[in-house]
């Protein structure tokens, strides 16, 4: 967590840098951030993350990202420590943001990456079995607002069946996320599952977390190799095998630097976002320019 001085520190320096920064594109492959990376990042009351982002972004030298929905929408407990009727209130209350805030503020929210010279590739919206079809619905509509190219979404197996004719409605990519929990069929967390989603519709992608795939035991070199073309990007986390936990990179059994090496090596359009997601301790900035220090270096 930055503290309020540290934080000002980085927004004053970022607006000494200028508008367009070089693009991370390290070896041929295009670099970026899933933007959950700066969760921790100070949110003042009644505002988005946005210029938080872009700042920690800035100082990064980071130049494209894929957002996260929740650094974009009211703060929420999400029903964590409150009564299941709070827990209800919030979700309405959530529900009835979405779909009623005009779109021109998510386009003024571009607006603000594309001024500062970032790329807001992917839009993270990730519709679960709670989620009504106009919710789904008004995802793309905010995805396109935001200038995103594709979704990328944390959904079940039965939400993507939901999402399918929207996403055949609105002709955009949704890319299915994966985690760890082999033992519930309805997660994104096996090849099978992956396969099914492709069968859905034409729309739909893979966004490949090495980390997730390796904690549940699955070779993501193996697996780009054979399924490359249907894989948008790639979330890049260091984790151990057997379901084992998020830790610095290099310390875990994610072949970090040997999928980067592929996608040098193949020339694969697939984009290597990085995700800070591990403890560390030196703070989120920093700790995201350490992931991106490892990854150029793994690419030389």
């Amino acid at each position: 967590m930055l503290t309020r001085r540290e934080f000002g520190a980085l927004t004053l320096s970022s607006l000494a840098m200028p508008a367009l920064v070089r693009a991370q594109i390290v070896g041929g492959v295009q670099l970026g951030v899933q933007t959950y990376s700066f969760r921790a990042l100070p949110r003042a009351p009644g505002r988005d993350l946005v210029d938080p982002i872009i700042a920690a972004m800035q100082a990064c030298g980071l130049t494209e990202c894929e957002l996260w929905s929740p650094q974009i929408e009211p703060v929420s407990t999400l029903g964590r420590g409150v009564s299941p009727e709070q827990a209800r209130e919030e979700r309405e209350a959530l529900r009835t943001w979405r779909l009623t805030t005009r779109l021109d503020h998510f386009r003024a929210i571009g607006r603000r990456f594309a001024e500062a010279g970032i790329t807001l590739y992917a839009f993270n919206y990730s519709p679960n079995d709670s989620f009504t079809e106009a919710e789904i619905d008004r995802g793309f509509e905010m995805g396109k607002a935001l200038g995103a190219t594709i979704i990328t979404a944390s959904a079940t197996v039965t939400a993507a069946k939901r999402i399918a004719p929207f996403a055949d409605q609105h002709r955009m990519v949704v890319a299915m996320h994966n985690h760890s929990n082999t033992s519930d069929p309805n997660e994104f967390a096996t090849p099978e599952s992956f396969a099914t989603a492709m069968t859905l519709s034409t729309y739909f992608r893979i966004n490949l977390d090495i980390g997730h795939f390796t904690a549940a035991n699955y070779d993501a070199v193996a697996y780009l190799r054979e399924h490359h073309a249907s894989v948008t990007n790639l979330h890049i986390k260091e984790r151990r095998k057997d379901q084992g936990p998020n830790v610095p990179w290099g310390t875990g059994d994610t072949p970090i630097r040997e999928v980067l090496q592929l996608l040098k090596r193949e020339g694969w359009p697939i984009k290597a976002y990085l995700e800070y997601e591990h403890r560390g301790e030196a703070g989120v900035v920093d700790e995201v320019k350490t992931c991106l220090a490892f990854a150029t270096s793994a690419l030389a």
